[in-house]
């Protein structure tokens, strides 16, 4: 928010996606003190009414909560209705959750919210947005992936998967887009205390009780800074972002014999 004369100057309307907790509720904060008018999306309009008032008292934005599950088919699709013709300046599909399990004995409903969720709402809600973004020539998105996208999942092997996809899906449209003035950026964190893990009942693996756990303020302030420099990918966290070329360097079945043992529980 940039404050000329007498009269507050809001930048633009941003969407968060799963901005009720976690990473999401960071990435609302931040762009809520830069200025921007918020569009908060999660399952749980009581959590999301609280966080907008919170942020609209403290930096005089406005906001609108929809409670919306990007898990139902059409989701993405009924958040653009709601919104009308509101010009959207920055899209954070943050959004997406885990199962720790065989995928032979998981849910199929699990796996099949889990691919809704984590691909096919991301998606939808991109090729919504970047329409007017490219008529305007400004825009920025943002996708949450993982450090999971660059290795296979064994015990998690779906949610791996949508990481995989998130990555070269970003890659890809980064490529598209350049030179149009949007871009779309890839944060790729590693494992982060947020309610991810409760959630996909991961708690106790050998991933989260390891050293290099990240809080979810740092890693979503890189990945702020690195969506407003336009970057594709940002991989926070020093551990993290040397992952990806021991990966290249290694065996592919080894690769995952190893991505399988930090997924099997921490004996006590």
């Amino acid at each position: 928010m940039r404050r000329v004369g007498e009269v507050w100057r809001i930048k633009g309307t941003a969407i968060v996606t799963g901005a009720s907790s976690g990473l999401g509720l960071e990435f609302a904060k931040l762009l809520a003190a830069d200025g921007y008018d918020l569009v908060l999306v999660a399952r749980r309009s009581d959590r999301l009414t609280q966080l907008g008032d919170s942020l609209s008292e403290r930096y005089n934005i406005k906001y609108r909560a929809l409670a919306i599950d990007l898990a139902t088919q059409g989701s993405a699709a009924e958040v653009m209705r709601q919104l009308g013709s509101t010009p959207i300046d920055i899209l954070i599909n943050n959004a997406g959750f885990g199962a720790l399990g065989a995928f032979a004995t998981l849910d199929p409903g699990t796996v099949h919210q889990m691919i809704q969720v984590n691909i096919a709402a991301l998606t939808e809600l991109t090729r919504l947005v970047l329409p007017g973004m490219l008529e305007r020539r400004r825009g920025r998105i943002l996708q949450l992936a993982s450090t999971a996208g660059f290795v296979p999942g064994p015990f998690m092997a779906e949610y791996y998967a949508t990481k995989a996809y998130v990555i070269s899906f970003t890659e890809a449209l980064a490529e598209e887009l350049r030179g149009t003035g949007v871009t779309v950026t890839a944060l790729c964190p590693g494992a982060t205390r947020t309610e991810f893990q409760s959630v996909a009942n991961v708690e106790s693996s050998r991933l989260f009780n390891m050293p290099g756990v990240m809080d979810a303020a740092p890693v979503v302030r890189a990945g702020y800074k690195g969506m407003m420099r336009g970057r594709t990918l940002v991989i926070p966290g020093m551990m993290n972002r040397a992952l990806p070329l021991v990966i290249r360097l290694s065996p592919r079945r080894m690769v995952a014999r190893v991505s399988r043992l930090f997924q099997e529980k921490v004996k006590r």
